[in-house]
């Protein structure tokens, strides 16, 4: 197996071990882009940490989002000009440490008149020097004879201008996980499918965290000199162990994402487009899919890792496409892939979902736990430096900064073409393969194809190493871990997905030692929660 350091699933009874016996610094609830990132960095700086996530890694909101590291355009225009220039600077800092999860792409804003874009020309620019960015990636004004080379598809009768900056797609799943890694290669200790039921206190602290093992029933008791909650969707719940009757503080908004084949949809960059209702939705390229989003309206429920899909979000995200492209409308039968997420937003009285602040607050309770609200994926790291000193206060000490280095995957220029045509040269695999090979892994794509070149299925760009790779290096405990967060192809491979499920539980199979039983179930949950994506009314099934 490679010799890469990450956290395997193999070794679930030597974690167990470990957080039973071991007294942490830090115990972390959540596994999403917060919790993964102050793991990483309170592990680099030395202190010994314990995380736990009820399901697996990112299955929640940082698995859902946009993918998009981005300042956040639409919060100038909101008058948040710290939140954008924060956000704004840290796309930087993320293209430094993982160049393959900071693609650098062009967002067009097409515009009805000249007046139009010149508006969005002057938003732009306040926008870039919040950012600092200079050189090739300043904004460029395209005209029609642009267009036409450039987004051929676009109706440029209607929109005959456009300003195109510069924005970075990601992969969000993949940037927790990476995280992750790196958070594990500096020592701490990490579990997914454990649920947190309960907060320990003693002496009026909290002293840690007590949890249960969703696949195996093994009930842990962690010890903690700090508890933090960075759950999410989640986070009040988790409050409610410590503190029956915390407050609320939490507005839950839905966003939901669809997916088409490119073939329907054949764009080549990230396109902003207007809804009447004066919000505004992404079409964004990845690979062999356009995908559009998203909604953002308030969630009136209990928090779920699966929210439900209507046909009428679906409908909002397709409507505006037949002003903007010169194709056939899109249908809701036409999509492949859909997912929903969860905002964790501060509350905010009197403001709608879509007009509320992505700034995060941070809480301590009576009892030392200290609690995240709010954030967004571009800032995480911000959010951690802050989580940090208020843990520094509980634990009676500021904890030192440390110099970053590259995530696992990272340690490259960026140049993802020329990765992709030497990991096509050198084993043989399609320049599909090869490219979505490139910008999953990184620099370490040439270790995951040389665990096993082959394709999992005759005619998919999905390869047995990235399994053995999911299980041995990134801690996938389940069939649907790897289809939706380690491989992505339900998102991205929607055609492969449902075809790839039943080698996947074999291969698992043999890596895990499961039984017959065991494999059936596996297929049978993975299938049945692909088929629920598309159940909207009108939706494949």
């Amino acid at each position: 197996m490679s010799a890469a350091q990450g956290f395997s699933t193999l070794d679930r009874d030597r974690v167990f071990q470990e957080l039973e016996t071991r007294v942490f610094d830090l115990a972390i609830i959540g596994g999403g882009i917060t919790a993964a990132g102050l793991a990483r960095e309170a592990a680099l700086r030395g202190l010994a940490v314990a995380l736990l996530e009820s399901a697996d890694f990112a299955s929640g909101t940082s698995s859902r989002s946009s993918k998009l590291i981005h300042g956040g355009l639409r919060y100038l225009a909101m008058g948040d000009v710290a939140l954008v220039r924060e956000t704004a600077l840290e796309r930087k800092v993320i293209f430094r440490m993982a160049p393959h999860l900071a693609e650098r792409r062009w967002m067009v804003l097409p515009t009805r008149s000249y007046a139009g874009m010149i508006k969005f020309r002057a938003a732009v620019t306040a926008y870039e020097k919040l950012g600092a960015v200079e050189g090739d990636d300043l904004h460029q004004n395209w005209q029609k004879e642009d267009l036409a080379r450039e987004e051929p598809l676009l109706n440029t009768e209607r929109y005959p201008n456009a300003v195109a900056y510069r924005e970075y797609l990601t992969d969000d799943a993949r940037l927790v996980i990476a995280n992750l890694r790196s958070a594990a290669a500096a020592g701490a200790c990490l579990l997914n499918h454990a649920e947190v039921d309960g907060i320990r206190v003693e002496g009026g602290r909290a002293s840690g965290i007590e949890a249960t093992d969703r696949i195996g029933g093994q009930k842990i008791a962690v010890r903690a000199r700090c508890v933090v909650n960075a759950a999410g969707p989640w986070v009040e719940a988790v409050r409610k162990l410590e503190e029956p009757d915390a407050p609320s503080v939490l507005h839950l908004s839905k966003g939901v994402h669809v997916s088409l084949p490119a073939q329907r949809l054949p764009l080549n960059h990230m396109l902003v487009l207007n809804q009447k209702d004066g919000r505004s939705i992404f079409a964004i390229r990845q690979g062999e899919v356009v995908f559009l989003g998203t909604t953002d309206t308030s969630y009136e429920h209990e928090p779920s890792l699966w929210p439900e899909i209507g046909i009428e979000d679906v409908e909002y995200l397709l409507r505006p496409l037949a002003s903007y492209f010169s194709v056939d409308p899109p249908q809701p039968g036409d999509v492949t892939a859909a997912w929903a997420g969860l905002r964790p937003l501060v509350a905010q009285p009197g403001k709608k979902a879509k007009d509320m602040s992505r700034k995060d607050e941070i809480m301590v309770s009576r009892g030392g736990v200290v609690t995240v609200a709010g954030g967004k994926l571009t800032g995480y790291r911000r959010t951690v430096e802050r989580i940090l000193d208020s843990a520094g206060d509980v634990l009676g000490g500021k904890i030192a900064d440390v110099e970053e280095g590259p995530l696992p995957g990272g340690d490259f220029d960026g140049d993802l073409e020329r990765l992709s045509a030497g990991l096509a040269a050198e084993f043989g695999i399609s320049e599909l393969a090869a490219a979505r090979m490139s910008r999953l892994y990184g620099c370490e794509a040439r270790e995951v194809v040389g665990l096993g070149p082959e394709p999992i299925v005759d005619d998919v760009p999905i390869l047995v190493g990235e399994v053995d790779w999911a299980v041995s290096i990134e801690g996938a405990a389940k069939v649907e871990d790897v289809v939706y967060r380690r491989t992505r192809a339900a998102l991205y491979s929607p055609e492969a997905s449902h075809r790839i499920v039943e080698p996947v539980a074999r291969r698992m199979a043999e890596l895990l030692g499961w039984n017959t039983q065991q494999v059936s179930e596996q297929v049978e949950q993975t299938r049945k929660q692909l088929a629920v994506d598309l159940s909207f009314s009108g939706g494949r099934s």
